[in-house]
């Protein structure tokens, strides 16, 4: 089953302002500002370029793992560089393949060179069985006439 819709159309039901971190930020500052926005990753940005992605499981597996300090980290030591991207024209079930396959929780939604969103592994789920359910208001509707 093909999941219908966009990246584009994901991104515009999402309200939440974009945050990034620079690599030379700590990680004890990156986890900081994950944590006060509620979210799991961030995309690290030199400028207006993409140059990583930093995420509670960066964290958990190269820092506290590894015995060294969040406080003294830089985020450029644990960061996954050159993530994975995605565009707005992507299909949510192309972003569904590659979260699988790349074993990958959060994508940079990148434009032109831009970045302008980021897409969380919660996002995907929810928009799939927000179409699921319509899907199924519809059959129903049409099973009983009222359509």
């Amino acid at each position: 089953m093909e999941i219908a819709g966009t990246v584009s159309a994901l991104l515009s039901d999402k309200t939440r302002a974009l945050r990034s971190i620079q690599p030379t930020a700590t990680v004890f500052a990156a986890i900081e500002l994950m944590a006060g926005e509620n979210i799991g990753a961030l995309p690290v940005m030199e400028g207006a370029r993409l140059v990583g992605i930093i995420s509670e499981r960066d964290y958990t597996r190269k820092v506290i793992l590894q015995g060294r300090s969040s406080r003294e980290t830089p985020v450029s030591q644990i960061m996954t560089r050159d993530p994975q991207t995605v565009s707005p024209n992507d299909s949510i079930g192309q972003c569904m393949r590659l979260m699988t396959e790349q074993r990958a929780r959060h994508l940079p939604v990148v434009e032109n060179g831009a970045l302008v969103g980021i897409l969380s592994i919660g996002d995907v789920v929810k928009w799939v069985i927000s179409a699921q359910t319509a899907t199924i208001d519809q059959l129903t509707k049409y099973v009983y006439g009222e359509m």
